[in-house]
């Protein structure tokens, strides 16, 4: 499980952009990064420098994952048949947090891994805590009895600023099905997403 030392919010203000699309990010009153010497004009980054960048937003976006765990994904993604880039998104989308907070079960993807390490969550009916399980196509995801009347939980379902994408199928308010792998053009990033500079950065 990933660990948070810092505030959250510190990664949208480090990169300067509201990774999560969440109308609190303070990336809508202050573009600049943290810290005293944020306001400081910065130079023009390296290629190695967008490379990185690019691994830091996509690697933040989904929870701050450690660096093993993502990288494994990306070895993983190398090895599959198809375009690497395109199967790095397919498999950081199958992770079963990430497919708990597309379904709005939580409103951030923090949420969604807390309600999964909590038991919250169930797989075809079997109760699993592992965040970052991978979610076959046809896979059913559904939320304990308990955790559909959590707060957090009714907070995310009524959330106005993001949808369910057309990849999974709700049924009621607490199940969903996994109906396919996505590509990046299906996947709702409120920002832009360049796993192909991910690829350049592991590949170097």
């Amino acid at each position: 499980m990933s660990k948070r030392h810092s505030a959250k919010y510190k990664l949208d203000r480090r990169l300067g952009e509201n990774i999560w699309g969440r109308p609190k990010s303070p990336v809508n009153k202050r573009e600049y990064g943290p810290g005293q010497h944020g306001q400081r004009r910065k130079g023009k980054l390296s290629d190695y420098g967008m490379q990185l960048r690019a691994k830091q937003k996509l690697k933040g976006y989904y929870g701050d994952i450690t660096e093993k765990q993502f990288k494994r994904s990306y070895q993983d993604a190398d090895r599959m048949k198809g375009d690497t880039s395109q199967n790095l998104i397919g498999l950081l989308e199958r992770r079963l947090d990430a497919i708990v907070y597309r379904a709005k079960f939580a409103p951030t993807i923090f949420a969604a891994r807390q309600l999964v390490s909590h038991g919250h969550v169930r797989v075809n009916g079997i109760k699993c805590n592992i965040a970052s399980r991978r979610v076959d196509v046809g896979m059913e995801i559904t939320l304990s009895n308990k955790a559909q009347e959590m707060a957090l939980v009714i907070e995310a379902q009524s959330l106005t600023e993001r949808d369910i994408p057309d990849y999974l199928a709700p049924d009621g308010a607490a199940k969903v099905t996994f109906t396919r792998v996505p590509t990046l053009d299906e996947v709702p990033y409120p920002v832009k997403m360049e796993p192909n500079l991910v690829v350049e950065f592991y590949s170097r």
